[in-house]
């Protein structure tokens, strides 16, 4: 039984849909990516599935945490769930703590809240979370302020309060885009690291598909309030199907071979109240049919493993035909 499970999640906000049936499973213990360009649809389908958005969301479908349903779901309950049970690392750390409250603060109300620790007690944990996610100096630094770490500390300490709860999934919501190169690598190792020491299952949001094939054992790729394609980490980055797949891996830049013009997706996502008939992607397509200007197509299985939402995908080398 999947941990979470998301079957036909919709979500509209002032009458516009920006998500379109998001069908989705999460296993115990698995870290699953989702990739796409901005305003896909990748951060709202969890916002969603938690309840985060503003009242003036719209939200259908199912959302089940261990066969709970959390759509619609009663606040004492979502609040059980929330950082406990579920818990998400938000894009911008500096916006995340609060800049007024010493960093301790934040983690111990994390620990009063989920797991009723207070005191002595929680200051000791809230110091061997800060040592676990690599601060140095935890047991001195516990009493700083956000502005006192560097921004890869205080993506750090967004992780440390996330795992407060000792949540069973983790939402990791771009966690290194505002970090160099270098921080990027070790907040990666980082969670890779902690998941391994606690079994907790993951969602990794990134544009990054470097940094999806490194932490993540299975990927979806999502396109206009749809995921386009499913698949294993391996499978998926070796032969991509869906032409919008393909295009993101053309588009980065070679480094083992002369310098030479990039290969970008040509046009722009469409506007989600201005979708184009038929498949969102066909007008950026070469692929694309009469067919595909006129109907959307499904997820559907393929039989090499995976998912794809394609009419046309693309077909797979010769050698790999024969052992199909």
């Amino acid at each position: 039984m999947p941990f979470v499970s998301i079957r036909d999640l919709r979500i509209a906000f002032d009458e516009v849909t920006v998500l379109h049936g998001i069908d989705l499973d999460i296993d115990p213990g698995e870290a699953v990516g989702l990739v796409g360009e901005s305003g896909c649809g990748k951060s709202v389908t969890w916002l969603g599935a938690l309840g985060l958005l503003p009242r003036k969301a719209r939200v259908a479908g199912s959302v089940t945490l261990q066969g709970m349903e959390l759509i619609g779901a009663p606040r004492e309950r979502m609040e059980s769930v929330r950082g406990a049970r579920i818990a998400m690392i938000f894009q911008d750390p500096a916006s995340s703590l609060n800049p007024v409250h010493r960093i301790g603060r934040q983690i111990c109300e994390s620990l009063r809240l989920h797991r009723g620790l207070r005191g002595q007690a929680a200051r000791a944990e809230a110091i061997r979370l800060l040592d676990m996610v690599g601060i140095p100096s935890a047991n001195t630094r516990i009493d700083l302020y956000p502005h006192e770490f560097s921004g890869g500390q205080c993506q750090r300490i967004m992780i440390a309060m996330a795992l407060a709860g000792q949540p069973d999934l983790l939402i990791a919501d771009e966690p290194t885009t505002a970090l160099d190169a270098t921080i990027q690598a070790q907040i990666l190792d980082l969670l890779a690291d902690l998941r391994c020491q606690t079994g907790m299952a993951m969602v990794f949001i990134s544009h990054d598909l470097g940094a999806v094939s490194a932490v993540c054992d299975r990927a979806a790729v999502m396109y206009a309030g749809r995921i386009v394609e499913s698949g294993e980490i391996g499978a998926l980055f070796r032969t991509p199907r869906h032409p919008y797949t393909r295009g993101l891996f053309d588009a980065i830049p070679d480094m083992q071979t002369p310098r030479g013009p990039l290969v970008p997706i040509h046009g722009t996502v469409p506007d989600p109240a201005h979708l184009p008939a038929g498949c969102a992607f066909a007008p950026r397509c070469g692929r694309a049919s009469d067919l595909c200007r006129e109907f959307g197509p499904d997820l559907k299985p393929i039989p090499q493993g995976g998912q794809v939402a394609c009419f046309h995908p693309i077909p797979l080398p010769q050698r790999q035909k024969a052992f199909a």
